[in-house]
């Protein structure tokens, strides 16, 4: 069964579109989350453990470069689904810690 190449095109198109806004909004988290968290240990300092740890390393985790440099150095391959669930637990996580009080 023949499949339509303007369909093909068409998902393929959208596909490219999927994946630029994923790295847009890996990047904007990677800055925003990793940026805040930084300055939230700035600010506080790195002792008791406070939610800076947490927005630090759900910013890494997002961040795009961390899988590319995986990969280059490590040979280790990490997708954009294991690198959005990895940034999540981190922020969820650190809203805990708020509520525990850590």
């Amino acid at each position: 069964m023949a499949t339509d190449p303007e369909k093909e095109r068409r998902a393929a198109k959208l596909r490219g579109l999927g994946a630029a806004l994923g790295r847009i909004a890996a990047w904007a988290w990677a800055i925003v989350a990793g940026g805040g968290g930084l300055m939230l240990l700035i600010e506080k300092g790195p002792l008791p453990l406070t939610n800076g740890w947490f927005a630090l390393m759900s910013g890494i985790s997002a961040c795009p470069l961390t899988a590319w440099l995986l990969r280059k150095l490590a040979g280790v391959t990490v997708t954009g689904r294991v690198r959005f669930f990895a940034a999540l637990f981190f922020f969820i996580a650190g809203r805990i810690a708020l509520l525990v009080g850590i």
